[in-house]
């Protein structure tokens, strides 16, 4: 099989459609990590220093609702999903899949949500 160059500068073949290269691969975002083990290894700070830039999660849980398989399928646009709460009751803050307070939604500029922390969840007992 020979390679040729078309005029696009693309590899093609005599046999076939032009050669594809694969895509390159995401690169992950080590730049935090490798400072904090760089930090550790050189004894330069404590471990929680380094920690505290790491990013996470945090998800706002309005309210849960539990469905059959068969119901769910016959979801479309405009239907309404019945949550466990109502209108007024504090939503959840869940950080890496657990509880860590309770607040209210609140109006912010730009008619944006944020939620205002009513309370702290100390001692998180595993529902799982």
């Amino acid at each position: 099989m020979n390679e040729m160059t078309d005029t696009s500068g693309e590899a093609v073949t005599e046999d076939g459609p032009p050669a594809l290269e694969a895509p390159e691969a995401p690169q992950a975002d080590t730049g935090t990590a490798a400072a904090a083990a760089a930090a550790a290894a050189m004894g330069g700070g404590s471990g929680i220093d380094a920690m505290l830039n790491v990013g996470l999660d945090v998800q706002i849980v309005l309210g849960r609702a539990k469905m059959p398989i068969a119901q769910l399928l016959k979801l479309s646009r405009g239907s309404i999903i019945e949550l466990d709460k109502a209108i007024g009751q504090p939503v959840e803050v869940v950080i890496s899949d657990r509880l860590v307070a309770r607040g209210d939604l609140v109006k912010l500029s730009d008619d944006r949500l944020g939620v205002s922390l009513t309370e702290i969840v100390k001692d998180y007992v595993s529902e799982k």
